[in-house]
């Protein structure tokens, strides 16, 4: 197995996540800002890799198995720990279970579906879903930083409905698409 550019973004987007978790957990506004910080860096890199995998023609078999599963256990992490913090409470748990179990339908889904050799493409529509559940998590992260002269933890919780509200649809989408097959 060779490692190329990409693999190695992804691969450190995952060392990188009981970091953040473990930032997250600390009760300090400086740990906040370090959290919100390495997140930041760790969801540009979901960008970066495969962007640089096909630009220099290195897709390989570890970068397509590995970067869905970067991306679910980072979204899954910091939406555990943040429900563990109290900073998701109440009904944004709603949106909060939304999002993850999509992400664990879906993932069942393909993995289903590659079994029977049918490949369901990523859509425009689950990038910009998975672009603004990291932007929702990561201003609910900066409401760790003891930022208070803006409603921060109020917006992050709008835009993780927004992001659950996105996700119900590209679950659905996904869903239609994959009973075709069953």
């Amino acid at each position: 197995m060779k490692l190329n550019l990409s693999n190695i973004l992804t691969i450190c987007r995952i060392l990188v996540i009981p970091i953040i978790v473990a930032l997250i957990y600390l009760k300090s506004p400086y740990y906040g800002w370090l959290a919100f910080i390495l997140f930041c860096l760790a969801s540009i890199t979901d960008y970066f890799d495969g962007y640089l995998a096909r630009i220099r023609n290195e897709v390989s078999n570890l970068g397509t198995f590995l970067d869905p599963i970067a991306d679910k256990l980072l979204v899954a992490s910091v939406i555990l720990i943040l429900t563990s913090k109290e900073v998701i409470t109440d009904w944004e748990t709603i949106p909060a279970l939304i999002i993850l179990l999509r992400e664990i339908a879906v993932s069942g889904l393909r993995e289903y579906l590659a079994g029977i050799k049918v490949s369901v493409p990523v859509s425009k529509i689950s990038k910009l879903k998975t672009s603004l559940q990291l932007i929702a998590l990561a201003i609910l992260i900066l409401s760790e930083s003891g930022i208070s002269f803006i409603p921060i933890l109020f917006i992050g919780k709008i835009a993780l409905w927004s992001a659950a509200i996105l996700t119900l649809y590209t679950g659905y989408d996904y869903l239609r698409s994959g009973l075709k097959h069953f």
